[in-house]
């Protein structure tokens, strides 16, 4: 089994306004920002940088301010170090960018959200909207919620900053065994709408996840990453399949475990207690636990399967020592394999 830490790295890296509380606010937020949002196609001749670090694209000569991002993004194409143009003024680090920039006949592609540039690419970048991940998310996968709040009672999972999206989601109703262990299923989804970091998914089936997001003694897990390229919309296609994997798993497993409750709830041990004390006793529960077992069975209307394992279930608990209440448990336990 494994031990997950994206989340973990997450929390650390988000501060609070990128922090979501549930997944409803997240698709909102990522909804609005995807319709205030452009993609403007322009010729690099006519891309004006004005002296005091503005872009000026627009025919009607309006100018739009750069982020921290679409910043970076500019001095890489222009093969200069952003911490050396950080250090000059404003209008020479204007003038260092305008004779550096390449002036090639391809497009530059520049995603305008409001009045700020959030990214500056090359036609060779396809862009995914945040948006869209979430709505394979709201079609597969609506009855997952995020984990427990952090330690700090801030970060929750479900992040969204002005470079990228990462989101936390678990089925904490989901619990099923697995070689007979209790897990339940999760998966964590990335994406950035600017070019920060790749489209990706990780599913996977957990035991528990810890105060600062650790996900501990994970099974089944599943990656998947794609650039933002031209076949980058394929790869929702790969998540869609992650995600209905993952729960039509846990679907088949909880529909399983229904079928033998019914079973076990309907079915008797035994017509009477004679009969219903031979089974006990073949699966060596011990005797005072038998008769107190058949006098709450019976008042709970008869030998079920169902009734007399709730009715040790409940004895079990006042056995002294730990380790005799956990032999007897998985004792127990074997009783409802009876009802398949």
């Amino acid at each position: 089994m494994s031990t997950l830490t994206l989340a973990h790295h997450e929390l650390f890296k988000r501060m609070p306004d990128e922090c979501f509380d549930s997944f409803e606010t997240l698709y909102d937020h990522c909804r609005r920002q995807r319709a205030n949002s452009l993609d403007l196609w322009e010729s690099p001749q006519d891309v004006l940088l004005t002296h005091d670090m503005t872009l000026c694209v627009c025919e009607d000569g309006s100018e739009l301010k750069l982020n921290d991002w679409s910043f970076s993004q500019l001095c890489g194409m222009a093969g200069v170090q952003k911490g050396t143009v950080n250090r000059l003024s404003p209008k020479t680090a204007s003038k260092v960018l305008e004779e550096t920039l390449p002036r090639s006949g391809k497009p530059l592609q520049l995603l305008a959200t409001n009045d700020v540039v959030r990214s500056v690419h090359g036609v060779a970048y396809t862009r995914l909207w945040n948006e869209e991940l979430l709505d394979v998310v709201q079609e597969f996968a609506s009855d997952f919620t995020p984990p427990q709040k952090a330690a700090d009672g801030v970060h929750t999972g479900l992040y969204c900053g002005e470079q990228d999206l990462f989101a936390f989601l678990i089925d904490p109703a989901g619990w099923t065994e697995i070689n007979g262990e209790a897990f339940a299923p999760g998966f964590f989804i990335f994406n950035s709408e600017v070019g920060k970091r790749a489209l990706g998914c990780q599913t996977f089936w957990f035991q528990k996840v810890c105060a600062n997001h650790i996900v501990w003694d994970a099974t089944q897990v599943t990656e998947f990453s794609r650039k933002h390229t031209a076949g980058v919309r394929e790869g929702l296609d790969e998540i869609r399949a992650m995600i209905e994997t993952l729960v039509k798993y846990r679907d088949d497993r909880r529909d399983g475990f229904a079928r033998i409750m019914k079973i076990a709830m309907t079915e008797r041990l035994g017509q009477d207690a004679d009969e219903v004390t031979k089974v006990l006793s073949s699966h060596k529960i011990p005797r005072h636990l038998i008769t107190e077992a058949l006098d709450m069975a019976r008042r709970q209307g008869g030998f079920t399967i169902f009734a007399l394992v709730d009715a040790l279930t409940k004895l079990s608990q006042e056995v002294r020592y730990a380790g005799d209440r956990v032999e007897l448990d998985v004792k127990i336990g074997k009783l409802m394999s009876l009802a398949l």
